[in-house]
C-alpha cells in the first residue's frame, strides 16, 4: 500500500470513529422544567402542579413557555398573535409534549394525539400525545378514544370541539 493509501486509510478510520462517538450531552440538551411560579400563557394555571402534562414552546433566543397540556400548545400555536403578541414574530426552535406512557418529552410535531378519551388532564378533554401510531391505537382502544390525530390536523375549531366535550 502506497504511503498515500496508508495516510487516507488512517484518516478515514480516525473520521469514521469521531463522526460515531457520541458528543458530549450540553447544558442546553437538558429538558427545561417549569417552576413553581411558571403558569400557562393560555389558561393561567400553575404548570408544575401537573408534570405529566407539560408542553413547552421554547424559541430561538431561549425564551420558553410552559402549558398545562397539549391542547393549551397547540391553541397557542394556533392562534400566537392572541396569546403572545410580542412573540408572534419570533421564530420558535422546539415545541415538546409530555408522552403519556413514558411521561418522556417528545417532539409535538411527530407526536400521535387520541381526541375523545376516558383520561381528563387539567383543562377537561385533552389531546393524548403519544410515541407511535401503535401506542396510539392502543390507548385509543382502552381508553375509548374517538380519533387518533397529526399535529397538522389540529385545529382551533377542533380545540374548541374538546373544551365543549363534543368530538
Amino acid at each position: 500500500m502506497s504511503r498515500s493509501a496508508l495516510a487516507c486509510t488512517l484518516l478515514c478510520g480516525f473520521l469514521v470513529s469521531l463522526l460515531s462517538s457520541t458528543p458530549p450531552a450540553r447544558a442546553s440538551d437538558k429538558m427545561p422544567t417549569p417552576g413553581p411560579k411558571d403558569t400557562c400563557p393560555v389558561c393561567g394555571m400553575f404548570v408544575s402542579r401537573y408534570p405529566e402534562w407539560i408542553a413547552l414552546v421554547q424559541y430561538e433566543d431561549g425564551v420558553i413557555h410552559f402549558f398545562d397540556g397539549a391542547k393549551d400548545l397547540y391553541k397557542y400555536l394556533l392562534d400566537r398573535h392572541h396569546w403572545a403578541p410580542d412573540r408572534a414574530g419570533k421564530t420558535i426552535s422546539r415545541t415538546m409534549v409530555t408522552e403519556y406512557y413514558s411521561l418522556e418529552m417528545i417532539d409535538a410535531a411527530s407526536a400521535w394525539y387520541v381526541i375523545g378519551s376516558d383520561v381528563l388532564g387539567p383543562m377537561g378533554h385533552e389531546l393524548i400525545p403519544l410515541a407511535s401510531r401503535e401506542a396510539a391505537a392502543e390507548f385509543l382502544q382502552d381508553h375509548k378514544g374517538v380519533k387518533i390525530l397529526k399535529a397538522e390536523q389540529i385545529t382551533l375549531s377542533l380545540l374548541r370541539d374538546l373544551d365543549r366535550g363534543k368530538f
